[in-house]
Order: structure tokens, then C-alpha cells, then sequence
């Protein structure tokens, strides 16, 4: 492999980065790829659009939150393990605190209907669709690519099923084998990792054997220690499509255990629509409201550990098959079929939770262009959002 082309930098500035993009990525997981990709792409340059779509494409194979997923990615290839630590801090830290300390006061308020969080939920339209935008030039400006990235939208809406997004990618992957074996395509820039293949192995051995063990040692201890971690870590573990689809895993843990009431989960749920961040730090309230302060740590660590673990142990193999003619082929495809998904995404649920009149769409409309003419900054954006969200409310 020729000389490594990406900067490596130091995890302090993963850290910094981070928890900006922690404080100001609202709008859920599809909404946070947008979001970094304008940062980690456009602004910083850390890594090259073939890079980021190839690292999106990765992390939709694998259980777990996929824009956490890419946030560690991102900082593990910037700044090596420490930088994937800064890289997960710094993202979910802001969330996490904010839910738990919602778990200390906060009885059943809804924030679904306040102004300002629905001008966050625009502003998720306007970051989505600039980077469906900017990445379709890319990875589907072709009529084949543009018909991938088109029946990938469609199957998605129309089969919205938990495992519908890896079978198209699947599908996607092997009509790229077949059709674009022959056509050129952009070598992708070669990164140089900290972890080798064995080191990596050992991380996805261990992934499996915390499965396998924790549920036994649950079994046969009456630690609520242990039962926590388990539960939290089989749920992360577990999941395929990440945000919304951990619900009913989560509820079903820590419901029928006793730790929480029915009425305290969705207090908690609600809670969560009006923070940025992932919504796995939703673990944080789960954890704070069952068992306090150590709760929260547990519960959280928990829930992201088996992504950790599965993220950092793929990368060095997806950095090898990544070089080979073939499965550059297959990228081909799969990364049009990411376009296609983020598109059917910017329909449902971004657009469909987000623009109910034409006030709400002239707001995003006006987000939009202050990221694609203006070259605003996405926090920017975002407060612009959030007081256009509180001026509509108040003058409808």
C-alpha cells in the first residue's frame, strides 16, 4: 500500500470536534451523517467523500448505532484508538448528561409540541438533504448508479422492515460485482491503521464472547450489576438500523424487570427527542432512573461497547478488501444504494416529522441555503432553526 495520504492529527481535536457535533446534531442518525459529513469532509478535510461513503456503507452492515459508529470510525483513522475513545466521548457525553439529569426531575413532560425542537427537526431536513445532494453528484451522477441509488429509495420506503437496509445494500453490492467489474473507478485514498488483522481479531472474539458469557453470568449471580450490563450490552449488541428500532429491546429489559414503570420509559422517550446526539445515550435515563448516577455509567458504556468493539475490529479487513478490483466494483453499487437509503431517509421520517405547512418548508428551504450558498457551519444552522421554530409557533 502506498504512503498514507490521510493527516493523522491528535485525539484533543477528535475530542474538540466531537462534542460540538455532540452539542448541535440534532435530528436523529441519518440527520448526524449529514452532519458529520459537512464537518469531517467538507470543512476539516480528515478524510475524502469515497472514504466517508465507504465507512457509511461499512457501519450499515453492522448492529448497533451507525452514526456513532462512523463518529468513531472517523476519529480512530484520525487519531488511532484514542481518537475513537475521543471520538465517542465527545458525541455522546453531551446527550448522555443531559438524559440523565432529565431522569432526576423530570416527570412525563413532553416536549414533542414546543416550537424550538420542531425547528431542530427542520433543520434535520435541510442537513440530510445537502448531503443527499452532495453525495448523489458524487455516487450517482451516472444513469446506472442514478437506478441503483433510485430502486435502493424505493425498496426502502416500500419494504421498511429492520433488515431491509442490509439486503438492499446486499443486492446493491452484487449488481456492482456484476455491472461495474470493468469500469474505472476512483482508487480509494489509503489510510494506514494502528490496529493490524490479529489485534482486530481479538476485539471481534472478544465482542462475541461478552455476548455469549454475560447472560450465563447473569444467570448464576444476583448482581443487578451484571444484569444491567447485560441487558444493555445484548441490546446494543443485537439491533440492526440503530436509533428508533433499540426501543422495544430497551423496553423490554428494564419494563418487565421492574427497574422502570411503563410511564417512566416513555417519559424518557420523549425526553430524548428534544436532545442532540445519538438516541442510545437514551441508556443514560434508563440507567440513572433504575439505579442512579452508577447506573448511567453502566447502562451507557454498556449499550456502546459491542459497537466499539465491532467498528474498530471490521476497520483494518474493510481497509483491505477496500483495495481489491472487485470489491471496488461492489462499492460501486453499494455506495449509490447508500444515496438511495439517506434519500428514502429525507422522505420518511425527516420530511414527514418535520415539514407540516409551507412555513415549516420555507424554513428549511432557508436552512438549505445557508448551508449550500452561504457555507454556513451546521450549528449555525441549527440555532437559526430552533428560533425560526420558536417565531413560527409563536405568530401561527
Amino acid at each position: 500500500m502506498q504512503e498514507n495520504a490521510l493527516k493523522r492529527g491528535s485525539a484533543w481535536e477528535v475530542l474538540k470536534t466531537a462534542v460540538r457535533l455532540g452539542l448541535t446534531s440534532f435530528g436523529g442518525p441519518i440527520a448526524h451523517l449529514g452532519y458529520f459529513r459537512e464537518e469531517y469532509v467538507n470543512r476539516r478535510k480528515w478524510i475524502d467523500e469515497k472514504t466517508y461513503a465507504d465507512l457509511v456503507a461499512l457501519c450499515q452492515f453492522l448492529p448497533g448505532p451507525a452514526s456513532s459508529q462512523v463518529g468513531m470510525a472517523i476519529g480512530f483513522i484520525r487519531a488511532g484508538f484514542w481518537g475513537a475513545i475521543a471520538a465517542w466521548i465527545g458525541f455522546t457525553l453531551p446527550s448522555a448528561v443531559a438524559l440523565a439529569l432529565f431522569a432526576g426531575f423530570l416527570k412525563g413532560t413532553s416536549f414533542r409540541e414546543t416550537g424550538w425542537l420542531h425547528g431542530l427537526l427542520v433543520a434535520a431536513v435541510a442537513v440530510v438533504a445537502h448531503a443527499v445532494w452532495g453525495m448523489a453528484k458524487n455516487f450517482a451522477s451516472d444513469r446506472p448508479r442514478a437506478t441503483i441509488a433510485i430502486t435502493a429509495a424505493i425498496l426502502a420506503l416500500m419494504i421498511p422492515s429492520v433488515f431491509s437496509q442490509v439486503g438492499i445494500i446486499v443486492g446493491a453490492g452484487i449488481a456492482g460485482w456484476i455491472f461495474f467489474r470493468n469500469v474505472p473507478g476512483a482508487q480509494p485514498v489509503p489510510i494506514t491503521l494502528s490496529f493490524n488483522k490479529k489485534a482486530a481479531g481479538v476485539l471481534l472474539i472478544l465482542f462475541f464472547v461478552l455476548l455469549g458469557l454475560l447472560p450465563v453470568a447473569r444467570k448464576f449471580t444476583d448482581s443487578n450489576w451484571v444484569a444491567l450490563f447485560d441487558s444493555f450490552y445484548r441490546s446494543g449488541a443485537l439491533v440492526f438500523g440503530g436509533g428508533h428500532v433499540v426501543l422495544p429491546l430497551l423496553q423490554a429489559e428494564v419494563v418487565p424487570s421492574g427497574w422502570l414503570t411503563a410511564d417512566q420509559f416513555l417519559a424518557g422517550y420523549g425526553a430524548a427527542q428534544a436532545v442532540p446526539g445519538p438516541l442510545f445515550t437514551f441508556a443514560s435515563y434508563l440507567g440513572m432512573a433504575s439505579f442512579g448516577w452508577k447506573g448511567a455509567v453502566v447502562a451507557t458504556l454498556a449499550i456502546f461497547l459491542p459497537s466499539f468493539l465491532l467498528i474498530i475490529g471490521a476497520l483494518p479487513f474493510w481497509n483491505w478488501l477496500r483495495d481489491h478490483p472487485r470489491f471496488q466494483a461492489a462499492l460501486y453499487g453499494i455506495n449509490a444504494a447508500v444515496v438511495g437509503i439517506l434519500l428514502a431517509a429525507l422522505y420518511h421520517p425527516v420530511w414527514t416529522k418535520a415539514i407540516n405547512s409551507p412555513a415549516d418548508f420555507c424554513l428549511a428551504l432557508a436552512a438549505f441555503g445557508l448551508l449550500a450558498v452561504w457555507k454556513r457551519t451546521p450549528w449555525i444552522v441549527v440555532g437559526f432553526s430552533a428560533a425560526g421554530g420558536a417565531l413560527l409557533s409563536l405568530v401561527s
